[in-house]
This record gives C-alpha cells, structure tokens and sequence, in this order.
C-alpha cells in the first residue's frame, strides 16, 4: 500500500506537471546515474556485494518551485523521490527532500524532510558525492532527517548565513533534543566568492554528538578543499574521534581531475558499520582512504566519471589489535540530468 501510493504520487506530478496544471514556478526534474563497479569486498558499495556490480548511484525525480502569496513573502515547495527501479531493490521508491516552507525577507524556514545544515555545510567539499567513494563512507551525520524545522537566514553582508535544524522528537529513535547549526561564509559554488567556509554542530541527530569545519577556495584552475570533524557516538561513547579530508581539483580543458586523503579515528562511517566494528569494545580505529578519479561533462545534462578508491586500516577489540579487511574499488559511470 505504501509503495502503491508513492507511486500514484509520483505519476500525479508527472502528469500535472506535463499539461501545465502548476502555478507559475514549478519545474519537474530529474536525474539518471548508473555506474559499474569492481571492488574487492563490497563494503563501500550500493548494493554491499564484492565482484562486479551495476550500482544506481541515487537516481531521482521530483518537482520544486515558488508561488508569491504575498509582498516579501513566497510559498516554496519540493517533492523529490529516489527511483531504484534499475537496480535489484525492492523498494522502487525512496523518500528524499520534501518540504513546505516560507521565505521572506527574515530567511528561509521549511517543514517536513531534508538533509540537516549539519550534512549541508560539507558545500562541495564531497568531491565524490553520492558515489561508493562519497565522505559518508568515513564520517557520520551526513542525514536526510525526517518531522523538522529548517531556517535558513538571508545572507548577510552577501557572505554570511546562520543555519539551523530541530527535530520534532515524537518520531525520533531517541529521546531529547536533536538539532543541528551552521555557520557559512562565501559561496559553495565557488562563483559569487572564490572562498568557502563553515562550522557546524550536530545534537544527537543520527545517534551522535558531533562538530565540523569546511574550508574551501579555488585558486585559478585548482580547487583546494579540507574538512575536519569530531564524532562521538551518543549510545557508544567508547566510538569517538576525529576525522581528516584533503581533496583538489584541477580543471584540464574541461576534465575534472580529483584526487583525495582520508583518515578516520571515530568509527562511524560506513566502512566501519559494514566491517563490523561498532562495538562496545572497540577503541582505537584508524582507517585511512585515497580516492584518485576524473569527470567530464559531454553536454551540460550528460556526465562520464571514473575512480579508484582504497580503504584499509585497523582497530582494537578488548586491547587486541585486529586489520580490516582492505577494500579496492574502481568505478565508471555517466550522469544524466535533466
């Protein structure tokens, strides 16, 4: 009933947005990303399965927009679906960014389900976004939340935004407050200012405590890019720790070149879950990862990447020192936006 439903949803957006029934604003978008993939162990991948694999890099549709209701004041709107309908999941769809919100002259507030300020302050840090190298797979807290508030204040000075989450706590895993704030400064893009930075904190959303600082800037055809974040688990205190990111882009003739360093000291990344180590006796994790690829854009909606990653590392398990099990993983895919 459940799939039966968003599926009708889907096919009314569609349909609505096809012969014109919006208001003036709403555009229907969409995006396609597919890549094979070999890797050694699969702990990184979509579908967790070691060989070679058609991964479904979240794929999606959805529809957003703006409607004036009054002097200063605008309606704005997005329903977004990921579509696994390419891949072997049951669940053909997933519930992404929706919400309800105002912007006016004061910022932005919205209501409904969205990824925290918290994960939104990496910018474009994630030089390998919504791939099996994406940052995620060594840091925590990079949520899509559910039943929240989100304000956004307007910029300030053109280069200053004050961020915020709170979860309602009625649906939450967790008893307490959960929230998340943010600081910005310049331009994600790297456009209106060739500087990004931000801090941000994390309340318990996603069972655990954590603080981050992004700094990014571009320097002619290079793009330098670090983030820092300390982790602690609010239901393991023992998983605790910082993580490191050093990325750079250089811009060849339109190839994207990107190389990246990771460590992680915290455990709660992805790799860690899947590798077993989120235990009450684990200490010392030490994970390290460098991921070297390239994109390049054939037309503006049609993008072909590539990459190799590679994670090992080690841990202790009641003082006795154990070595995950390395992962090596090479990719290729194309992107199409439209």
């Amino acid at each position: 009933m459940k799939k039966s439903l968003i599926a009708a949803s889907v096919s009314s957006i569609i349909a609505l947005t096809s012969f014109g029934a919006f208001a003036e604003g709403p555009s229907f978008y969409g995006r396609l990303d597919l890549s094979l993939t070999n890797s050694d162990t699969g702990l990184t991948t979509r579908e967790a399965k070691e060989g070679t694999v058609l991964e479904n890099n979240f794929s999606h549709l959805g529809v957003k927009g703006t409607e004036k209701i009054a002097d200063g004041i605008d309606v704005i709107y997005q329903m977004e679906f990921q579509v696994e309908n390419t891949s072997t999941n049951s669940d053909v769809f997933k519930a992404r960014n929706t919400f309800l919100g105002l912007k006016g002259n004061a910022g932005t507030i919205l209501v409904g389900r969205n990824d925290t300020v918290f994960k939104q302050a990496e910018g474009g840090i994630d030089l390998f976004g919504n791939s099996n190298a994406d940052i995620d797979r060594l840091v925590g807290a990079q949520t899509r939340s559910a039943d929240g508030f989100w304000y956004y204040s307007p910029k300030i000075a053109d280069v200053l935004t004050i961020n915020a989450t709170y979860l309602m706590e009625d649906n939450q895993a967790s008893e307490g407050s959960q929230y998340a704030v943010s600081v910005t400064l310049g331009d994600k893009k790297l456009k209106a200012q060739s500087y990004y930075v931000a801090g941000a904190y994390n309340k318990a959303i996603a069972g655990m405590d954590a603080y981050r600082g992004v700094v990014q800037f571009k320097v002619g055809e290079f793009k330098i890019g670090g983030l820092f974040q300390n982790s602690e688990s609010t239901s393991k205190p023992n998983l605790e720790g910082n993580s490191y990111f050093v990325n750079l882009a250089y811009n060849l003739n339109g190839v994207n070149l990107k190389a990246e360093y990771a460590i992680d000291e915290a455990g709660l990344g992805l790799y860690a879950k899947r590798s077993g180590i989120q235990n009450d006796d684990t200490t010392d994790v030490n994970i390290t990862s460098i991921v070297v690829g390239a994109d390049y854009k054939v037309t503006k909606s049609t993008m072909v990447y590539g990459h190799y990653a590679m994670y090992d590392g080690d841990y202790k398990a009641n003082s006795i020192k154990t070595d995950l099990e390395d992962d090596n993983v090479f990719t290729v895919g194309v992107r199409y936006n439209f």
